[in-house]
């Protein structure tokens, strides 16, 4: 939230035509043609510049540092505005009004009468609670020589405003910004995979799949968590989250991990998730990448599709198998991400990692760019629209292999979600192209491991001949079986690879019926090899083994079943 977004509340608010800053006076509302002081203290031409520099786009900028006349339009969620200033008779002048479509304004005021009234006294601000919520009596006033040097800007109804000085600014948004480093390497010490901060709450993070509150930490304010996520924020993102209220980008600590940000408002105000990306890139082996997929990084056409939800894993395993290819491939890797996560050396590779917002304007613009780039393999984050899934699809048919990612939960559900994306009359033709171009599909969730950490679980189709057939015919819903039957090809169902985790003691029985999809099969699986399935029956199984009647009922009782 820009410091002048207040100043704009407070005009709106009270139906002001605009508001007048001028350097060495006090900011002013102009009201039905009287100026309302809205300030304590004069502005200084650095405070001035300062709170213009922040909502002004980079050409005005550069005016105002040149000590030109800037006039520019800005947008927050109280209206669109119209900005003029000018440098007159050595001050800076500015008026900010609503705009009215005209490009115009409220002209830049010319310097004040000298026999101006005196402004009127202003109200105290309100009372401030305690910590434990009781009110405090209020305190004597510190000399005016010694109080803070801050700016207060204060609407009719009483409401104080503060904005720090260009000092003392500086020395907040440092100690925002070690804030935010601080909270971000713990994360990374703890172990966690996300950090969460809201308004009204302490720090969260999720620690093996589950959300913790961290003891010890004060509940934010909306004031300070915006400035600590505006702190690690570039100057395009700032202006993204100031129009579209929501904004994803990148964040690295040096020698601590780099962390994949997303910044928005909500009902409360601010708030931040923040998901650490290691800083050493892993491997297939240390993920237990099975040689099946890992077959997949040496072909050299087709479509190789990394599903789940969010939060499954589904980058850290694409990153693996880009590493593999770096490692044993000499060939040019495009990644096309939405923001760069992992980042690769090259080793025997090239590789090109552009992100989406930066460095192109949008997946499909620069998965199309890629064709004239010289590609060998392109990665595409996140197969997000119609446009982008077909020239995927194209791409892996004209003689490159493509990685993308879904956010489906199946393997047979993947391929109907692309065909699904089309118009039902190139359905035919697509699931003709994707028979011959879809090599693979790896759809994995991640599972609680028994003694902390997670581990994934992995659905893995391989698109043998029988497999592109029942595609091109449209019978998906055929795919599980064979899948089932081709074990030794290196396919596995979910259930089947969340009942192996189960058997290895490395999940427990219950955290692995959660994940699963087919339930009522993995519950079979579960007693078929004597795993504890005293969860699944829950109270109705007890109330089976004590033949409890039903109360006030004239039918004769008869055992619950066991849910499935």
């Amino acid at each position: 939230m820009a410091q002048l977004d207040k100043f704009l509340t407070v005009m709106v608010t009270n139906h002001a035509e605009s508001i007048l800053l001028i350097e060495g006076d006090v900011a002013t509302l102009q009201k039905d043609g009287v100026p309302r002081p809205i300030t304590r203290q004069p502005l200084s031409g650095g405070q001035l510049l300062m709170l213009l520099k922040e909502i002004a786009p980079a050409a005005s900028a550069k005016e105002l540092d040149g000590g030109s006349p800037a006039s520019f339009r800005y947008a927050n969620t109280d209206g669109d505005f119209y900005v003029k200033s000018a440098l007159t008779g050595g001050r800076w002048h500015a008026s900010i009004a609503l705009y009215d479509g005209n490009g115009d304004a409220t002209a830049v005021a010319e310097e004040p009468a000298a026999e101006a009234a005196e402004p009127p006294p202003l109200p105290p601000p309100p009372p401030r609670r305690a910590s434990g919520g009781k009110k405090k009596a209020a305190e004597p006033e510190a000399p005016t020589a010694a109080a803070e040097p801050v700016v207060t800007a204060v609407s009719q109804n009483g409401i104080e405003l503060r904005l720090p000085t260009a000092e003392t600014e500086e020395e907040r948004v440092d100690a925002a910004l070690a804030d935010m480093n601080t909270l971000l390497t713990q994360l990374v010490h703890r172990g966690a995979s996300d950090l969460h901060l809201r308004c009204g709450e302490p720090p969260l993070m999720r620690v093996d799949g589950e959300m913790i509150r961290l003891d010890g930490y004060p509940q934010f304010d909306n004031g300070s968590l915006e400035l600590m996520l505006r702190s690690i924020m570039s100057g395009r993102n700032r202006q993204e989250y100031a129009d579209k209220n929501d904004v994803d980008f990148a964040y690295e600590i040096d020698s601590v991990a780099r962390f994949r940000c997303n910044a928005l408002r909500e009902r409360k105000g601010a708030a931040g998730v923040f998901r650490v990306i290691p800083a050493d890139v892993v491997t297939v082996e240390q993920l237990g990448i099975s040689p099946e997929v890992q077959n997949l990084c040496y072909l050299s056409k087709g479509l190789v599709l990394v599903t789940g939800p969010t939060g499954s894993g589904k980058s850290t395993t694409l990153c693996a198998l880009v590493d593999l290819v770096n490692r044993m491939r000499t060939d040019h890797v495009i990644t096309i991400e939405d923001p760069i996560e992992f980042v690769h050396k090259n080793k025997k590779c090239l590789i090109t990692q552009r992100q989406v917002g930066v460095h192109t304007q949008s997946f499909r613009s620069a998965l199309r760019a890629a064709l004239r780039e010289d590609p060998d393999i392109i990665l595409v984050g996140e197969l997000r629209d119609l446009e982008t899934v077909s020239i995927a699809i194209e791409t892996a048919e004209t003689g490159h292999l493509v990685f993308g990612t879904l956010h489906t939960t199946t393997a047979p559900s993947t391929i109907d979600r692309v065909i699904d994306q089309f118009p039902a009359d190139r359905q035919d033709q697509i699931r003709v192209m994707l028979s011959e171009s879809l090599k693979g599909v790896i759809c994995q969730v991640l599972c609680p491991k028994i003694g902390g950490g997670r581990v994934a679980a992995r659905e893995i189709l391989l698109t043998v001949p029988s497999v592109s057939n029942l595609i091109r015919e449209g019978k998906t819903f055929q795919i599980p079986s064979v899948m089932q039957t081709s074990r030794k090809l290196g396919m596995t169902t979910l259930n089947d690879s969340l009942i192996d985790l189960v058997d290895q003691r490395l999940v427990e029985s219950k955290d692995a019926y959660i994940k699963a999809q087919d339930k009522t099969g993995f519950a079979n699986l579960l007693k078929g090899r004597g795993h504890d399935t005293s969860f699944i029956d829950g109270e109705e199984g007890s109330k089976k083994s004590e033949g409890t009647p039903v109360a006030n009922s004239k039918v004769p009782h008869r055992p619950a079943a066991a849910k499935r």
